[in-house]
């Protein structure tokens, strides 16, 4: 389901004090597929709070304050979704005959909510797949429907019609509706939501035939929003880096990786900045150039011990065997001198 969706999930800046309330409808031809018939998963902000499948046939809560709801609430809700799953399986053999499809596994799908920013702006949208990929869309500045494939033409001509008006329609659930639900589940779950863990920094580098990379990852903070980017000299920014999506860890808080390569210049430094909600500034993180180890130091002392060591035997011998042949060439060579010896003569008797 989920890799499904992150195709038609839009991208877009969310504030550290914003809030969202996003739900996602799927709907497959293939009882057999490992997958429900129909299913409901919704989300405020990152936390997965209701979660419908036709196996169960029931709407469940996924976090304890969604239990501060009134009562009526989950049986209200139930009921819904058995309706629309209904619904959204006339719909998924609907779509198949219109691309020619008499069987396999196909999926429809529905991504749609709103979002409260932290400077009070609002923000809809509702977004429609098939197999995974985008079919149509609601444009929220004329509340008409957009169609990504032929196919879809079809129903947005139907939905745009003076008769029907259906993103009008919308319009009000996306801007009131949704934003009133929104509150109230804030509300029951702000300290959960908005709680805030500091971030971890850690930055390394790597130098190779003169370019340097640098790596920044910041891990362990909560909410999700952060910006993490490296600068040169604590001023300038690097024009161009690298950085991962941020991801989240097992214990509900994120993660961050951002990797810049530059060209070493003697006088350069070079820092991670990080910025987020539980900060009261910015981190700034330098790099240093890695020190060597004791180990490595008392590694380098032993091998110039070791090379002085080998140049004074070295020198010692070469200096022995110097003196050696100066004892040698120092008696004179009596020929050259003109001397003669005469043979010792034999006394007579």
């Amino acid at each position: 389901m989920f890799p499904l969706i992150v195709l038609l999930l839009p991208l877009s800046a969310v504030y550290a004090d914003s809030h969202s309330l996003h739900y996602y409808y799927m709907a497959v031809s293939a009882p057999g597929s490992g997958l429900p018939e129909f299913s409901i998963v919704g989300y405020v902000d990152d936390r997965e709070i209701v979660n419908y499948n036709s196996d169960s046939g029931r709407m469940i809560s996924k976090v304890q304050w969604m239990e501060k709801v009134e009562s009526g609430y989950w049986e209200r809700n139930t009921q819904a979704a058995k309706a629309q799953g209904g619904a959204y399986k006339y719909n998924v053999k609907t779509l198949m005959s219109r691309f020619n499809q008499t069987g396999g596994f196909h999926s429809y799908q529905v991504m749609y909510g709103c979002e409260l920013r932290d400077d009070g702006s609002i923000r809809g949208h509702m977004q429609y797949g098939y197999d995974g990929r985008e079919f149509m869309s609601l444009d929220t500045r004329t509340w008409t429907y957009i169609s990504t494939m032929a196919e879809a033409q079809i129903t947005t001509q139907r939905w745009n019609s003076p008769e029907v008006q259906w993103g009008k329609r919308k319009k009000k659930y996306l801007e009131i509706e949704c934003i009133e639900w929104l509150k109230k589940y804030v509300e029951n779950g702000r300290e959960d939501l908005e709680r805030r863990v500091r971030p971890e920094v850690k930055v390394s580098g790597q130098e190779r035939d003169g370019i340097l990379t640098l790596h920044c990852q910041a891990y362990g903070f909560h909410p999700k929003p952060v910006h993490v980017k490296w600068m040169k000299n604590g001023v300038d920014d690097l024009p161009t880096y690298q950085s991962t999506p941020v991801l989240p860890n097992p214990d509900r808080t994120y993660q961050i990786r951002v990797t810049a390569e530059v060209v070493t210049n003697d006088g350069d430094s070079y820092s991670c900045y990080v910025d987020h909600s539980s900060l009261k500034e910015p981190l700034l993180v330098p790099w240093e150039p890695p020190k060597p180890s004791p180990w490595e130091i008392q590694v380098a002392v032993a091998v110039v011990v070791i090379a002085l060591l080998g140049a004074g035997i070295a020198g010692f011998l070469l200096y022995r065997k110097k003196k050696a042949g100066c004892r040698t060439t120092s008696k004179p060579d009596k020929s050259l001198l003109g001397y003669k010896e005469t043979p010792h003569k034999a006394e007579e008797s």
